[in-house]
């Protein structure tokens, strides 16, 4: 057990090598100001969370190949799109809160399968889950689907021809073969059976408690039973914690001010390179940065008293991270358990 709770601590602290993240981090940045400057421009800074999920396409196969990264980023991006879409009907329709819950489960279910089909990476639905949560909670019409379409769908295809340019300049040959799709086996059905339930119970558990923000749990629990071995989960899910809280207080700093649009924006900008810089070597510091980034993408979107956001982002993720934990550990103990032969 002390040997356990030793690696978790390892895994917890550890900081990877650098492996040419400035590059992924300069793309990433990029991919999410370009569109905002534009809504700048346009005097329309409220439909910036539709133009930062769309940019958000860009973030997948950061050490792929050129040919797997520009298939990945086009299937993740038409997903997120289809996932704000179906966040903007939840909201038109006004669905209540626990059906909607339902629906992102159901979602976030599906996409674990694609995910782990198309070898993702990263893995999971962590970005369709936020996207269409943040999107049934934001108040919508029916011309809001036209904002996802034209603000969205153009945000995903300017970082796909962002991927596309350095492909052309880097000129780079890649004797690696392509990656081929993966069959669906037990591993990622528990996957998918795992996040579905923990959303659920994280999402009800948030609404309950806070009554707001319930799909900041739901994004708290994917991250707590994402991998599929237990450690990872135990790992990723500390990590989110601790850095969250940390991100929250920066956040704090950042939003006691009351900073201009163009000001915004360009700390948008700096959190999300900064953020791309440590996501694949340790989660918990990038969440450090990627916490005030979302607080910054639903400030502008849809503006919050900062005390309410700040209290939110951390009581729901702590129930989130605490609901997705309790899941993989009784997911991790299921499978353990002995199957007993019929005489």
């Amino acid at each position: 057990m002390a040997e356990s709770r030793g690696r978790v601590w390892t895994g917890v602290l550890r900081v990877e090598p650098h492996r040419g993240d400035h590059r992924v981090a300069l793309r990433a940045a990029i991919s999410v100001a370009a569109p905002l400057l534009v809504l700048w421009m346009l005097g329309r800074l409220d439909l910036s969370i539709y133009a930062s999920f769309g940019a958000f396409a860009a973030l997948y196969g950061r050490h792929d190949v050129f040919r797997d990264r520009i298939r990945m980023q086009a299937s993740a991006g038409g997903i997120i799109l289809a996932s704000m879409l179906v966040g903007t009907a939840l909201s038109v329709l006004a669905v209540p809160a626990p059906v909607s819950i339902l629906v992102v489960a159901v979602i976030a279910s599906a996409v674990t399968l694609l995910a782990y089909t198309m070898r993702w990476h990263p893995p999971g639905p962590l970005f369709p889950v936020f996207a269409v949560g943040a999107c049934a909670t934001i108040p919508a019409t029916i011309a809001s689907f036209g904002d996802v379409l034209l603000v969205g769908g153009p945000s995903v295809l300017f970082g796909l021809a962002i991927t596309a340019l350095i492909g052309v300049f880097t000129r780079r040959t890649d004797d690696v073969p392509p990656k081929t799709l993966q069959p669906v086996g037990p591993i990622a059905r528990e996957m998918a059976l795992s996040v579905g339930v923990a959303i659920i119970g994280a999402g009800f558990a948030g609404l309950l408690i806070m009554d707001s923000h319930w799909y900041w749990a739901a994004v708290g629990a994917v991250a707590a039973v994402s991998g599929p071995q237990l450690n990872a989960r135990v790992i990723r899910g500390i990590q989110r914690l601790l850095g969250t809280l940390l991100g929250v207080l920066v956040a704090a700093g950042i939003l006691v001010f009351d900073l201009p649009p163009l000001a915004v924006i360009a700390l948008v900008v700096l959190l999300q390179a900064a953020a791309e810089l440590f996501v694949g070597r340790n989660y918990g510091i990038a969440m450090v940065f990627i916490t005030p980034l979302a607080l910054l993408m639903v400030h502008l979107a849809a503006p919050t008293p900062v005390d309410v956001l700040l209290q939110d982002r951390a009581i729901e993720t702590i129930i989130g991270v605490t609901v997705g934990t309790l899941v993989a550990v009784a997911s991790a103990a299921l499978r353990r358990r002995p199957v007993r032969k019929s005489v």
